[in-house]
């Protein structure tokens, strides 16, 4: 996993090995402050110090405490630019790796899931890469160097911190050991939290229309108190690490003072033999190093609560990372679609492997290029499958969909999904301009073909009622145009690409018959060689196609024009006269 992740560090690596060596020579100069004050208040004890030393020391502690901040600066820069820097690699990166799924890879994951590891766990690992380049470095080396600076300067009562670090480290390790289990669970309640949020506002509008807004409020405060009680029971573990370490560290110092003053006094460690010179600028440095060894233990406690709640965002991280797509691209791809020919040999399909039911069951069918298909059936009768089968959304379980003479499978998956255009049941448009939004199609489009492929959709009219023309900026999911509009836009950005083959999944469903009826007219003498799949839900979508396919519970019940259906088959006759009832039995 480490190594993984630190493939984002790229670029900043330069930062990320100065910043350690800047926390070194920190601790190294702080450690020799000490030290040398040590001397300092022993030379200051004398009844006639020297000066000319005093000043002398004064001087080089000046220098040494200068180099400790500069030093204490240039970790502080260095390790941000190196944690957001890898932050924004990771970033990066996650978010290409997700591009990179196929529709199935998707589905396996909640978007609020993804949402999540995009933000809240990349900023994770982005504090716990900063703690590790500073902290991490600093606690160990800082506690290494005050223990031997303590035992050179007394090596008796150094060990005073020898018999306590035992004990608080004990202490601290019960604590880390609960809160990190506990954070564990508290994390992952980010998911359900960022879903709740996530539902409500892209459903705002229906919120608002059936008066939810209570139940809403219900629905995040429970997930929202869910994590509170989670994080809060942590935190009062934790809070326990302040009182503990505060603890060891006034009976350390009073051991300090109670037998370092009696050694001074006595020049005796308690019953060791020997005459020891010790003064009162070695209990002075000695209390000092001993809050650097304890300081570093409690820093160190918290370290390894903050890196276990950055691990699980790691992991969930590198569960992305390590999913691979379902539907990648052959060794040697081919680069051009010849036609809009469409085969499906025997195909069936479902979205789960180990899914019970085919979504779709040996479907035979054939589709000559430039033809219009018109599909319908009843809801999850299979339609919109059989289409994203096309352009390879989804790979089949059994059999092959061949286009333009080739199995899709054979296909460079750019040049493949450039050939087919495909217009959804969920039109989707982005914060933009018009012009921005149908470039998506075709980034170098001109404004004539722009204009041509609306006129075709029978968007210019209204855009054009604009007051800005093309150039109206359209808000985040396009809500601030109609269902209609925002579905001729999106079938004015499929023309753009100039397909071979153009698939309209029930897109025309929010716009009036006549408009339907223009728009499938346009697009017969506007653009004849491309290949026009429509799915509908109304007949009189398709009644005009080449060849209407009646799809049903997965299989393909019948293939005609509308007369022969008309006549032959109960599905389409069902669909048609109860959409085209006029009046009751007794007015007939």
């Amino acid at each position: 996993m480490i190594k993984l992740l630190s493939k984002s560090i790229r670029e900043y690596k330069k930062y990320a090995l100065l910043t350690p060596l800047m926390m070194v020579l920190e601790v190294l100069m702080e450690s020799f402050i000490i030290f040398i004050g040590k001397d300092l208040v022993n030379l200051m004890q004398e009844l006639n110090p020297d000066m000319k030393s005093v000043l002398l020391y004064g001087l080089l502690l000046v220098v040494l405490a200068t180099c400790s901040l500069l030093f204490g600066i240039g970790g502080a820069v260095f390790g941000a630019r190196a944690s957001t820097g890898f932050s924004k690699n990771l970033r990066h990166d996650l978010f290409k790796k997700i591009q990179e799924f196929s529709f199935s890879n998707i589905d396996s994951f909640k978007t609020s899931s993804l949402v999540t590891r995009l933000t809240t766990d990349v900023q994770m690992c982005q504090m716990a890469f900063q703690m590790i380049l500073r902290i991490v470095i600093r606690c160990p080396l800082s506690l290494i160097m005050a223990i031997i600076m303590g035992f050179m300067i007394n090596y008796e009562l150094a060990f005073i911190y020898i018999f306590i670090l035992p004990l608080l480290g004990f202490a601290l390790f019960l604590i880390v050991r609960v809160t990190m289990r506990i954070f564990r669970v508290a994390f992952t309640k980010y998911d359900d939290l960022n879903n709740s949020i996530q539902e409500n506002i892209k459903g705002i509008r229906v919120v608002k229309a059936y008066v939810r807004e209570d139940y809403e409020k219900v629905k995040f405060g429970k997930a929202s108190d869910d994590m509170q009680k989670n994080f809060l029971r942590a935190e009062r573990i934790i809070s326990l690490n302040n009182p503990i370490m505060q603890f060891f560290i006034h009976l350390a110092i009073l051991l300090l003072c109670y037998f370092g003053s009696k050694t001074a006094i006595t020049h005796h460690f308690l019953v060791f033999p020997g005459t020891i010179d010790f003064k009162v600028g070695d209990i002075s440095s000695l209390n000092m190093y001993g809050l650097d060894i304890l300081s570093s233990m409690m820093m160190l406690a918290m370290i390894f609560v903050t890196l276990s709640m950055s691990l699980e965002s790691a992991h969930r991280i590198k569960e992305v990372m390590l999913t691979q797509s379902s539907i990648k691209n052959p060794e040697n791809p081919l680069m051009e679609v010849k036609n809009g020919d469409v085969v499906f040999d025997n195909v069936s399909f479902k979205y789960k492997v180990n899914g019970r039911k085919n979504v779709l069951e040996s479907i035979n069918l054939k589709i000559e290029s430039g033809q219009t298909i018109g599909v319908i059936g009843s809801t999850g009768s299979g339609k919109s499958s059989l289409v994203n089968l096309i352009s390879r959304l989804y790979d089949t379980t059994e059999g092959s969909v061949i286009v333009g003479g080739e199995d899709v499978r054979k296909y460079d998956l750019e040049v493949l999904r450039n050939n087919i255009a495909v217009v959804l049941q969920k039109n989707l448009l982005f914060s933009g301009t018009i012009k921005e939004n149908l470039r998506w199609g075709d980034k170098n489009a001109t404004d004539e073909e722009m204009i041509k492929a609306c006129q075709t959709a029978c968007a210019d009219e209204f855009i054009k009622a604009f007051p800005d023309g093309y150039d109206t900026y359209i808000e985040q999911g396009g809500s601030n145009v109609s269902g209609g509009q925002r579905q001729r836009l999106c079938i004015a950005r499929a023309l753009l690409k100039k397909p071979k083959i153009l698939i309209l999944d029930d897109s025309t469903s929010a716009v009036d018959t006549k408009t339907d009826a223009v728009i499938r007219k346009g697009l017969k003498e506007n653009n004849p060689e491309i290949t026009k799949i429509i799915i509908a839900q109304r007949v009189n979508s398709v009644m005009d196609a080449d060849k209407i396919v009646i799809m049903n519970d997965g299989h393909i019940d019948a293939v005609g024009k509308h007369d022969e259906l008309l006549k032959s088959n109960k599905i389409y006759q069902e669909v048609y006269y109860s959409q085209n009832r006029v009046g009751d039995e007794d007015e007939r």
